[in-house]
């Protein structure tokens, strides 16, 4: 079977372009100049920045979701669906292709619009016109997202002509007194309002998810969204400012309300007014190919995630370019029944409703994607790891709790519905809930939610990419053991657990006072020093039984240890059973991280995490326990350096890739580092990091009756080091997820 090839477009034709020309839109032509005039110049730049904080707030979050993971087809939906799971995703899915969808008849209404307004006598044939306009767009959609680029390249050069022509005219037409008169708002009718305005406006400011939209189609996704979307945003935040300044004094509020289109071409430089009617077609054409583009993939995608399997008819693409074909002419049926809806009207009654539906769909899908963002950062997932560094989850929440505001303040009634619908579902499970259990109901709905959460956790399939420290402390006394226990804080309090345990070996009837003293104690010490930590104490006859019982026995469903931190044994004649503690434990399935204890970096200010890289297994484990501890606000600066050691100078430049490669897909900040020497490991270990804050080395276990010779010879080599940290990985933590 022929397999499907991919297209492979650039962030110029892939993002830039079908952004820019669906922000620059219908809008600037035939809505813009009625905006300005009802609204007034200062309440319309308060309008354009509302709207723009919204796309910019969405933006940084696509930024931030789509350089985290490698991106599909689908565009915002993919981004949702992989954040927030494919139940979610697939409803926003579906809100964003109809959102796409009714886009299409958007524009080609508003295309209708402007052509019978510069041909009168067109009028009797609006809807003969809008059907076959929505035709052509379809065949040209049809052909394939490289030949609708090419398009738009055409369709751009001729959209910038006509701003040239109208933005020069306007100026050569401005007066000051027109300009003041026109600076504060006069609504004509009790049923127009600020945010009703708003509403007809937002749609201008939607069209970075033209571009979002055509990931499957792009050849590096997570470079082009971020800079594509970024450069289409404000190169729109430019023009509409513009327009808003130099149109807001170049003509009347009644010229700007009932005829600002035909105005603009009336004062077009050199009497060209015939480029601002041919920069509306192209405006309005672009923008709804963009749209005929980007709504089939979002159900495409849908189809193949198999959320909703009525859809899974829609996932198949054409051979070339994996086209989504089927879905395509399914987007064409809805713009026909929406253009046959609106009928043979032209006086933009249809268009004005149309917009307001658009917006909705766009403020919900926005709001979603920001909480998107939202959740992966704040849930610290140690897999979240964006390459796209201006990113907080301040931001994301912030634009998801402006999309909900706003999207009250422009219509409540559906707005209202939907959040009541959510109440009632909330607070009848809460009830639900609380009346099951007694005493405190604050414990009872904790304890619920929780046992609900680790039920539904545990049916989850594993994957890499989810993976979080899960980590066991062998403390003994905990005071002697401050720095191992500090570590293990700093790598897994925030993102995972960390439990606290000791072993008492002997009869657990004659030390059962003594286990609760010790239990007592340890968590005495967990209160006193404000850790968020677990502790338990395990009675046992010997250590390494203990030790097995307190790894089989301590997880609570999916919530099972992964992770062992124990202390270095520099005593030679324990040599022989710490080697054996060391292999009971791997075969348990634990990753295992020993300290050398040289104590805590004395200063928060530059600080050095030295990784010595020899293989893939436990240097992923390593990349990803340096990433959790600049995470903290202590090593928040900390630099991280990848160290690799070959003997021979012509390996240098390809080890010095290979290093570049893995700090690239791992997502971190980090410089890599190439020793070339012939001389033993332990010397330039000695020489290169004596003075880092903390060195990470990995290991192998000893053969049986090679524990002595393990021991002194990792003995011998972390003298006059920083607390080192030795990594045995169980090979389940993925640097690449």
């Amino acid at each position: 079977m022929t397999q499907n090839t991919q297209n492979r477009l650039g962030t110029f034709g892939g993002v830039f372009t079908p952004s820019i020309l669906t922000i620059v839109g219908v809008i600037m032509f035939m809505r813009a100049g009625y905006v300005i005039g009802e609204a007034g110049i200062l309440q319309a730049f308060l309008i354009l920045i509302i709207a723009k904080s919204i796309t910019t707030l969405t933006g940084i979050s696509i930024s931030a979701v789509s350089t985290n993971t490698p991106v599909s087809g689908g565009g915002a939906y993919f981004l949702i669906s992989r954040a927030l799971g494919p139940e979610f995703g697939g409803a926003i899915g579906i809100a964003l292709f109809m959102a796409q969808a009714i886009s299409v008849p958007f524009y080609i209404l508003g295309f209708t619009e402007a052509l019978v307004r510069a041909f009168p006598e067109a009028c009797q044939d609006f809807l003969n016109i809008a059907l076959f306009t929505a035709i052509v767009l379809f065949i040209i959609s049809f052909t394939g997202a490289k030949a609708a680029i090419k398009t738009q390249y055409i369709i751009m050069s001729i959209l910038a002509l006509s701003i040239l022509a109208f933005m020069g005219g306007s100026l050569l037409n401005f007066s000051g007194d027109v300009f003041y008169a026109n600076l504060g708002s006069k609504y004509t009718s009790i049923n127009v309002s600020f945010w009703v305005v708003f509403a007809l406006y937002f749609p201008a400011a939607t069209g970075i998810m033209a571009g979002v939209n055509m990931s499957g189609d792009l050849e590096n996704p997570g470079k082009s969204i971020p800079s594509g979307t970024f450069a289409a945003i404000f190169t729109g935040l430019l023009i509409y400012g513009l327009q808003i300044l130099i149109i807001g004094g170049a003509q009347t509020r009644d010229q700007l309300i009932s005829s600002s289109f035909e105005t603009m071409g009336e004062q077009a430089l050199f009497g060209s007014g015939f480029l601002i009617t041919a920069g509306v077609f192209a405006a309005t054409l672009s923008s709804g190919l963009g749209s005929f583009l980007g709504a089939p993939r979002v159900l495409q995608a849908v189809g193949r995630d198999n959320v909703i399997p009525l859809l899974r008819v829609f996932r198949r693409g054409s051979r070339k370019g994996d086209e989504p074909h089927r879905a395509l002419v399914f987007t064409f049926l809805i713009t026909l029944m929406t253009i046959l809806w609106a009928g043979n009207n032209p006086d933009g009654g249809a268009f004005n409703i149309v917009a307001s539906v658009v917006t909705m769909f766009f403020l919900y899908t926005y709001g979603m994607i920001n909480l998107a963002a939202f959740v992966e950062s704040f849930a610290s997932n140690p897999s979240f790891r964006p390459r796209f560094k201006y990113y907080h989850w301040l931001p994301a929440l912030a634009g998801g709790a402006v999309c909900a505001i706003t999207a009250l303040l422009i219509d409540p009634w559906p707005a209202t519905v939907a959040a009541v619908i959510i109440m009632i579902f909330y607070y009848s499970l809460r009830r639900r809930l609380l009346r099951v259990h007694f005493g405190d109901a604050r414990w009872g709905f904790i304890y619920s939610r929780l046992r609900s959460n680790l039920l539904k956790l545990a049916n989850l399939a594993i994957n890499p990419k989810n993976w979080r420290p899960s980590i066991l402390v062998l403390t003994g006394d905990p005071e002697p053991h401050m720095t191992m226990i500090m570590y293990a804080l700093w790598i897994g309090a925030e993102r995972g657990l960390v439990t606290l345990v000791r072993v008492l070996t002997g009869d657990i009837l004659e030390l059962a006072a003594h286990r609760k003293a010790a239990k007592e104690q340890l968590n005495r010490f967990v209160l006193d020093h404000d850790f968020e930590a677990l502790s338990t104490v395990v009675v046992s006859r010997n250590l390494d039984e203990g030790l097995s019982a307190i790894i089989q026995g301590h997880a609570i469903g999916p919530l099972q240890p992964n992770v062992v931190c124990m202390g270095w044994a520099s005593d030679q004649q324990r040599a022989l059973p710490f080697a054996h503690h060391l292999i009971a434990i791997q075969s348990l399935g634990m990753s295992l991280i020993l300290f050398k204890d040289h104590g805590l970096p004395y200063t928060a200010q530059s600080r050095r995490i030295d990784i010595w890289w020899r293989g893939k297994e436990n240097g992923s484990l390593m990349v990803i326990v340096s990433h959790l501890l600049t995470l903290n606000y202590e090593w928040r600066d900390a630099k991280i350096r990848l160290l690799r050691m070959i003997q021979n100078e012509e390996g240098r430049e390809p080890a010095t890739q290979a290093l570049k490669e893995i700090i690239d897909k791992a997502r971190i900040d980090a410089d890599a580092h190439i020793v070339v020497s012939e001389s033993p490991f332990a010397d330039v270990l000695h020489r290169y990091s004596s003075d880092a804050s903390v060195v990470f080395l990995g290991f192998v276990l000893p053969e049986e009756g090679e524990a002595i010779k393990f021991q002194s010879r990792y003995e011998e080599m972390l003298s006059e080091l920083p607390t080192t940290l030795l990594f045995c990985s169980s090979g389940e933590a993925d640097l690449m997820a």
